[in-house]
């Protein structure tokens, strides 16, 4: 064997070192920084955000020596997605009226921050234009109100500002909701709100804006607001599912099932970006890390295992759905689906959806628990079609949900940031994990 030889044969000995001895924590750390960075547009459909981070977990399946169903692990997919690559800049003044038709604008009074002050609806259309803002409060909050509310003049060019801080009662409460839902011929909505929270939409409507109540403290009545800004809509947008496998020494042709989503809100306008942190590259984090125990030879197991990483769940557990109705192995094979999301945290426990569907298999997810002390709690809830475990129950399918409870509460916000995750109890809830898997292969 000459030099050269040597030297390749002492990297590749001195790298699977360092493969198997990197920890589980560190390993996630480094999933989550890199998967919630600026570099992937927040993995959604701006910036094509989402094929860069399946690329990614493509490549981390390559590096742990993973099977696959597909020639690049992709199971591509398509769908309907509404977007904003551009600017968006939205501002209210105080306006002069000169007749019925016309009025100029005087005395800028907001002027908030996308994301931070406030937030354009995922299924708005936007366009350049000058509006009056018609304020809907308290004092119309009755039959009688609403009725002389919709006869407001000029209300069809006006956006609706729709205050409730005054709320006297739940009957007030109700004419509230009827308003929010309901447009009264006007251009667009404004509503106050106690939290800004993004989602994604697969359809457009006239613009809602929504303003942090924190941030809005005008008394003033003569509103006229301006918003700059245009969606994209993209139809039939094509996103992928990342799958590989390792195969089973006893059972190779059936298959537990590990998954997390790895989408999340994408980008908003040029600059915003919702880092997903949490939700989910925490969730990620640990199906990489399974991925990477079990693809050691001495982590072998009898079943093959599949790790799924869904897209589109935000957009409405699309990945999975499609996935469940053109599996790439038959679901009548998989022996338990263990979907994971919202890993980062974990102080008061984990929460397991379909516990009460499954109680045999909870109830010894319990007891490992009980008996290794892990985390501090293992807590049952019902069935929910709140994350890409439910098309396979649908199916008849065993499956759990799990997600962290407890520490941070950032959710479908900019604050959901990989330096604020603190993953402290990460290693011990994949621990807990392997163990229920050693469970399920007896």
């Amino acid at each position: 064997m000459n030099i050269k030889k040597i030297l390749i044969f002492l990297f590749f000995i001195n790298s699977c070192v360092l493969f198997s001895q990197e920890t589980v924590y560190a390993y996630a750390r480094k999933v989550v920084d890199t998967m919630a960075s600026a570099s992937m547009h927040g993995r959604g459909y701006v910036n094509e955000g989402d094929k860069i981070a399946a690329n990614y977990i493509k490549n981390e399946f390559e590096k742990f020596g993973l099977k696959n169903f597909t020639e690049n692990y992709y199971q591509h997919f398509n769908f309907n997605i509404n977007t904003f690559p551009g600017k968006i800049e939205f501002k209210i003044e105080n306006y002069v009226e000169h007749d019925k038709n016309s009025f100029t604008t005087n005395n800028l009074i907001f002027k908030g921050n996308l994301a931070k002050n406030y937030l354009i609806n995922a299924s708005s259309t936007l366009w350049q234009n000058v509006f009056k803002i018609e304020i809907f409060d308290s004092t119309y909050a009755s039959k009688k109100g609403l009725k002389k509310f919709s006869k407001k003049q000029y209300l069809g060019l006006s956006y609706i500002l729709i205050d409730d801080r005054n709320v006297k009662n739940k009957t007030q409460l109700e004419y509230f909701k009827l308003v929010k839902k309901n447009y009264f011929n006007s251009s667009g909505k404004i509503i106050l709100v106690d939290k800004l929270t993004w989602s994604q939409s697969q359809t457009f409507q006239q613009p809602t804006i929504e303003i942090l109540k924190d941030s809005f403290n005008i008394r003033e009545t003569k509103l006229a607001g301006s918003l700059e800004g245009k969606n994209k809509f993209i139809p039939n947008y094509q996103s992928q599912n990342v799958i590989g496998y390792v195969e089973g020494s006893v059972y190779p042709d059936s298959f537990i099932v590990f998954s997390a989503h790895y989408d999340h809100l994408g980008q908003l306008g040029e600059e915003v970006y919702f880092p997903g942190a949490n939700d989910n590259a925490s969730g990620c984090a640990m199906l990489l890390n399974l991925a990477k125990h079990y693809s050691l030879p001495e982590n072998k197991s009898k079943y093959s295992i599949a790790f799924i990483a869904f897209s589109a769940e935000e957009v409405g557990l699309l990945g999975s759905k499609h996935f469940t109705e053109n599996p790439l192995f038959p679901l009548n094979k998989i022996k338990f689906v263990f979907n994971m999301d919202i890993m980062g945290t974990g102080e008061d426990g984990i929460t397991v959806v379909n516990g009460t569907e499954y109680k045999k298999e909870f109830e010894k997810l319990k007891e490992i628990n009980t008996t290794h002390n892990f985390i501090k709690d293992v807590k049952m809830r019902g069935k929910a079609a709140n994350s890409d475990h439910y098309y396979f129950s649908e199916k008849g399918v065993k499956s759990f949900f799990i997600y962290t409870m407890g520490g941070i509460k950032a959710y479908h916000d900019i604050y959901d940031k990989a330096e604020t995750l603190p993953l402290n109890e990460f290693e011990n809830l994949f621990h807990l994990i392997t163990a229920f898997a050693t469970y399920l292969q007896e």
